[in-house]
């Protein structure tokens, strides 16, 4: 039976209610007048420039893995900045609530935010950075590239990919919803048993948490069976699993901890679920439910999840590294194993997220001992990027200097995460500032790691390259709020201060707390660097176009089709000789080789199907947050029936003819020769070609 609810309840709205509307909230009230603002403006102008059908036909209902992919990213730079603006939230109210004399407003009693407010911008910063701003980006370029370099046409499952699209956007709007309807959770990002059970928090704010978390688990799980079977049975003709390039390696391994590991995060969201709606104990104590059960489910999801999201940054390092130095990546195969090294030894950490549970000697030294492990193969990698760009040709590019970035951040991070696994250091900063320093340490590596590969890839999608003064601007401005905001907060840590404090009552740690909010204040100037680095590429993007090199040494298979990135990918899937195939063709001046003849072209329709069931989810869920039973028993049976019309439907795609792709393709050639001719035309010559290497497969085999 259903659990009886405190509080107003209908059958036609649920729990929904004009009161659970914030409209007299000093913060939240006119936040959404902006928003809604911003909405019609945007709609006023894609009217006005007549955009709806070009949107339906060329986004909304694609199944284009690069376009796919770049609705990915937008929506993961979206939740960044969202993100962003929760953390300057919270360094704000640190700064301003801090000893018993500081000043209050907003209903506050210091500072500017309540506690329970405080509770649900903390939170929210958590869950969105990680799952909804880091995940999305990953999956996104995880999406463009890796198609690209193994020589394929599409994801192997097209309609699939866009269906995880989908239901990812689906839990964003679900997260964006919670500000102005209602509540978001109080209790962490990730939760505390019993804390999130109905009779401590009774509104609705830890429903919209396990909901959004549903959605976001089923949309990467999605993704990720697409990725692994699109690598497993998409390779080129030639590319043998020792010539895949590292992103792909690293992207393969990822998906591997994705798939296995999400699904101890739905059993366990599940399971709260059922607690706060079916009445069931399993994380009751008093009631024979287990508070540590929940710890232990969330946490055997939780760390796999941090190198689900740091195995695709490195494969990006690994990528850049090699084209700014000029050399190939040193100690390939000892990357590949040190990146599956990474992934199993990732499912042997989770307790030393709770150390101090006590749970004796024996247990916290084999956590203590695992987590170690970790460095080895970590270690590997730093070490292989550095002798990479060891006697190197170092081009120190905007891409360069993000990934050098994450490079240092990774050692900062590393070696404090080694502290951190000693129990005894992690006894004494446990719960401090000092552990948050060091998580942020380690998702910025994430966060330099995408800055660089928008930058290097950037070009490879839209066809003209960032701006590069602009680039490095934002860079430095970035890297200056990095060191400004988390050099004092491992201070702090040593010095005691605790994570989740809305008021600060040690005035001694206020300069530290100033220099924090400086350091705010610097990414706030490189947010505007980058959004005035977008409108000078674009509007110099004629001047910065680029052929199918951008960088003129670049060495993977995403190289070697055009700028941009035509629908098809590759007019005829080329033969891999090579690990660095564009590096060896480029030595063997076989670059601008092109087929004998070209074929027919299969590629699946379009589709708003999984638009549709994506919004159904939005929809399933929302309702399932305010327990209007109607709209989660209809929503749930039009996605039923949807899924079932897909299923007898199909999709037999579409055929491009032969003639139509050499017509597309001699454009594209032809574009690329004017832009060759005023920049730097790539070598024709170079070395004897090997007897045996052939660029194309023999067409009549085809």
């Amino acid at each position: 039976m259903l659990v009886p609810l405190a509080g107003g309840w209908n059958p036609l709205l649920g729990r929904l209610a004009l009161d659970q509307i914030p409209y007299n909230n000093p913060i939240l009230a006119p936040l959404f007048v902006v928003v809604a603002l911003g909405a019609l403006a945007l709609i006023a102008l894609i009217t006005y420039y007549h955009k709806w059908g070009y949107l339906w036909k060329e986004w909304l209902t694609t199944v284009d893995h690069k376009k796919l992919g770049v609705m990915y990213i937008i929506i993961g730079l979206v939740m960044l900045f969202r993100g962003f603006v929760d953390g300057l939230m919270i360094r704000t109210q640190q700064v301003w609530a801090n000893g018993p004399d500081s000043s209050g407003v907003f209903g506050a009693v210091h500072g500017y935010l309540t506690p329970f407010h405080f509770g649900q911008v903390y939170s929210a910063h958590g869950l969105i950075m990680i799952l909804l701003a880091a995940t999305p980006l990953l999956v996104g370029f995880m999406n463009i590239i890796v198609p690209i370099q193994v020589g394929a046409r599409d994801m192997a499952y097209p309609y699939l990919n866009a269906l995880g699209l989908w239901i990812t956007a689906a839990g964003a709007a679900l997260i964006m919803a919670s500000l102005f309807i209602g509540d978001f959770s109080h209790n962490g990002w990730f939760g505390y048993a019993p804390l999130f059970e109905i009779q401590y928090s009774p509104g609705v704010g830890v429903d919209y948490w396990i909901w959004t978390l549903e959605l976001l688990a089923l949309g990467t799980s999605l993704g990720g069976i697409n990725i692994i079977a699109t690598i497993v049975k998409m390779r080129a003709p030639g590319m043998s699993w020792f010539k895949l390039p590292i992103f792909t390696w690293a992207s393969l391994s990822a998906n591997i901890i994705a798939l296995t590991s999400f699904p101890a995060l739905q059993l366990a969201l599940a399971l709260v679920a059922s607690d706060r709606y079916l009445g069931s104990h399993f994380f009751t104590a008093g009631l024979g439910g287990n508070l540590m059960l929940y710890t232990n489910l969330f946490w055997i999801w939780g760390h796999p999840e941090v190198y689900f999201v740091i195995l695709p940054a490195f494969g990006m390092m690994s990528e850049i590294f090699p084209v700014f130095s000029e050399k190939p990546l040193f100690g390939y195969i000892t990357m590949v194993a040190a990146s599956f090294a990474i992934a199993g030894v990732s499912w042997l950490v989770w307790l030393h997220h709770f150390f101090t549970m006590g749970a004796g000697p024996e247990v916290n030294s084999f956590f203590s001992i695992a987590t170690m492990l970790v460095g080895i193969p970590t270690g590997v990698k730093v070490f292989n990027w550095a002798f990479t760009m060891y006697r190197g040709r170092l081009t120190f590019s905007a891409a360069m200097l993000w990934a050098i970035g994450a490079l240092f951040l990774l050692l900062v991070g590393g070696l404090t995460g080694m502290m951190l696994a000693i129990p005894a250091i992690n006894y004494m900063v446990h719960n401090s500032v000092f552990v948050v320093a060091h998580f942020h340490s380690m998702l910025l590596v994430i966060v330099y790691a995408v800055f660089g590969s928008v930058i290097f890839w950037f070009p490879k999608v839209f066809g003209f390259k960032l701006d590069e003064y602009w680039a490095k601007v934002m860079f430095w401005l970035f890297s200056a709020g990095t060191v400004g905001v988390f050099v004092p907060m491992y201070m702090l840590g040593f010095m005691g201060e605790t994570r989740r404090l809305d008021y600060v009552f040690n005035t001694a740690w206020h300069p530290y707390l100033v220099a924090e909010e400086i350091g705010i204040f610097l990414y706030c100037l490189s947010v505007v660097a980058f959004f005035v680095l977008l409108y000078v590429s674009i509007r110099d993007r004629v001047k910065n176009q680029v052929g199918q090199d951008a960088w003129g040494t670049s060495r993977s298979l995403e190289w070697l089709t055009h700028s941009p990135v035509p629908f098809y990918n590759f007019a005829v899937i080329p033969h891999i000789n090579e690990r660095d195939e564009v590096a060896w063709r480029r030595q063997h001046g076989l670059v601008q080789k092109q087929p004998e003849k070209y074929l027919d072209i299969h590629m699946p329709n379009n589709t708003g199907m999984a638009l549709y069931i994506g919004a159904l989810t939005f929809v399933l869920a929302f309702a399932l947050t305010w327990r209007i039973w109607w709209l989660c028993l209809g929503s749930l049976v039009a996605i039923i029936a949807l899924m079932i019309v897909r299923s007898f439907q199909g999709d037999a795609g579409y055929i491009i003819p032969a003639a139509e792709v050499e017509r597309m393709e001699k454009e594209a050639l032809a574009r690329e020769a004017r832009i060759q001719t005023g920049a730097h035309p790539l070598p024709a010559g170079g070395r004897p070609v090997p007897g045996e290497a052939i660029a194309y497969e023999r067409q009549d085999k085809l």
